[in-house]
């Protein structure tokens, strides 16, 4: 780095020209690298979800054991974003982001030439631990380089441009599975990853809050992956007819060690989760929709590129495509809507936005079994694209600007650990309805056919696939496909009702406030 540009961005002359012009220069490098870093994680999301009807395929996994390959991803991810946002306050966001950064591309390339279900759901752990540093260190590094007057347009662009990244992954993505191998789609981080750390070394200064106490939660950490963990193992588990007192003890765990969790963070000086940060309406509000949203998001996400592949028979690189228009949508307008808040405030927009992703998620019930895109899923992606492009850099700006500018890592990091927790939760929840949901209806389906004991058997080895079961008999097949499709249109229904619960919470508890708030 140019010593004008250290000096300017130390603080050293501020008031020159000269200072601000270096200053500008230096955060766009950062603004850069903290895009970059992101897209990692938000590239695989949505490239994984993709590949994962050629996942199970390849390595001959159960409904369940896919669901891990996401959770296992989502649970690390989750539990340890809060120690990852404080990592970056503590020790130096700079520093904790290259490692972040780092142990994903590791991870990428374990995935890659993963030899069993069991390995790839490892591998998915060490991403997700990649992933709780890189993540909430890409918000701070901006958050800590943009003053609030302009940190909104800022998050806005990294907003957008992380959506312009991850819409080409799917069709990339698809592409690769559908032409190479399901395992090609993991090696797209590598290269990837090796630019930011070159970026991030060359033209990133390290930042810090020195005044924070540099002990850490460690407790909490195991306390909130413990309960996280015995809750999404009960209800992934219910799907597969576990044991019942097995599933019982890992919900009671659950449940037990997240009110641990609680009552921790109350008494711990230095909690991985300050709970005063909540005292803030605007906080604990903007939370609160956050996990109504992105629950909705994250699980239709998931079982949608089913939905295309399985029952529509999309091929994979189509269904990539598919999500092209939600996530183009996202990227042309969000530099505008992280402009609205400085203007309007976040409620107006949140609580519009939301309304907006609620009647796309309630669209995606209508396709059925069937039918061109442009008459099915294209008017509910665009529907959805336009919600979630008006809410999400509003939201996440919202978010930033609650907090003191020494607290943007926690705050970073809990406000994504919600977004990873709705996520992680919701594929189980969701997964657990359409697997009773399918498996009810297939029951009502398959009753008028009058199967024998060996083809009803057949079909019963097979109901853990849901739509990818197959069967020699088309009224079976024709059968299964109509059972997926009423499961996924409860599912999409759930999802639109949580968007309207953000729509409410949006409206209720979010004020006008569009300045961070002072320590």
């Amino acid at each position: 780095m140019k010593p004008s540009d250290r000096r300017a961005l130390d603080g050293t002359h501020p008031g020159s020209a000269q200072a601000v012009e270096s200053a500008a220069a230096g955060n766009v490098w950062v603004l850069i690298a903290a895009i970059l870093g992101s897209s990692l994680a938000f590239i695989d999301g949505t490239v994984v979800n993709i590949a994962l009807p050629a996942i199970q395929s390849g390595l001959h996994a159960t409904s369940g054991e896919l669901q891990w390959v996401v959770e296992s991803y989502a649970l690390s991810l989750a539990s340890l974003l809060l120690v990852g946002g404080s990592f970056g306050d503590s020790y130096g966001r700079k520093m904790i982001f290259l490692f972040g950064t780092v142990l994903f591309a590791i991870g990428s390339a374990w995935c890659a030439f993963a030899g069993s279900i069991e390995g790839l759901i490892a591998a998915r752990t060490v991403q997700g631990i990649g992933a709780a540093f890189l993540v909430p260190g890409s918000l701070s590094l901006i958050s800590s380089a943009y003053p609030p007057s302009t940190r909104g347009r800022a998050i806005g662009t990294w907003s957008g441009f992380t959506a312009m990244m991850g819409a080409g992954g799917p069709v990339l993505g698809g592409w690769l599975v559908e032409h190479f191998s399901w395992r090609s789609v993991f090696m797209l981080n590598l290269p990837l990853a090796a630019v930011v750390v070159g970026i991030t070394l060359w033209r990133v200064n390290e930042s810090k809050n020195e005044k924070l106490d540099k002990a850490l939660d460690w407790p909490g950490a195991l306390l909130a992956s413990v309960g996280l963990g015995g809750i999404t193992y009960a209800l992934i588990e219910a799907s597969e007819k576990a044991s019942g007192v097995l599933l019982l003890l890992a919900a009671s765990v659950g449940v037990i060690a997240l009110i641990a969790f609680l009552v921790r963070e109350a008494r711990c000086p230095a909690p991985m989760v300050p709970l005063a940060l909540f005292k803030s309406r605007t906080f604990a509000g903007a939370n609160l929709i956050t996990f109504f949203l992105y629950s909705g998001l994250g699980g239709i996400l998931y079982f949608l590129p089913f939905t295309l592949i399985q029952i529509h028979h999309y091929s994979a690189a189509e269904a990539g495509a598919a999500l092209l228009p939600l996530i183009l949508i996202i990227f042309v307008l969000s530099r505008w809507t992280g402009g609205l808040v400085a203007t309007y405030g976040a409620r107006a927009p949140l609580t519009v936005g939301s309304v907006i992703v609620a009647a796309g998620f309630a669209l995606l019930a209508w396709p059925g079994v069937g039918g061109s895109y442009l008459k099915t899923f294209f008017a509910p992606v665009v529907v959805l694209g336009l919600g979630m492009a008006i809410c999400v850099a509003p939201l996440t700006t919202s978010v930033m600007n609650a907090v003191p500018e020494n607290q943007s890592g926690v705050a970073s990091g809990v406000n994504n650990a919600v977004s990873r927790v709705a996520g992680l939760l919701a594929v189980a929840v969701f997964g657990l309805v359409l697997s009773v949901l399918f498996n009810k209806s297939l029951d009502l389906h398959l009753l008028p056919l009058g199967l024998s004991q060996a083809a009803q058997s057949q079909v019963n080895e097979q109901r853990a696939l849901l739509g990818a079961a197959v069967n020699p008999d088309a009224r079976v097949m024709e059968a299964t496909r109509v059972s997926f499709v009423f499961g996924f249109r409860v599912i999409v229904l759930i999802a639109s009702s949580l968007a309207l619960a953000s729509a409410i919470t949006a409206w209720l508890l979010l004020d006008h406030d569009k300045t961070r708030r002072q320590p």
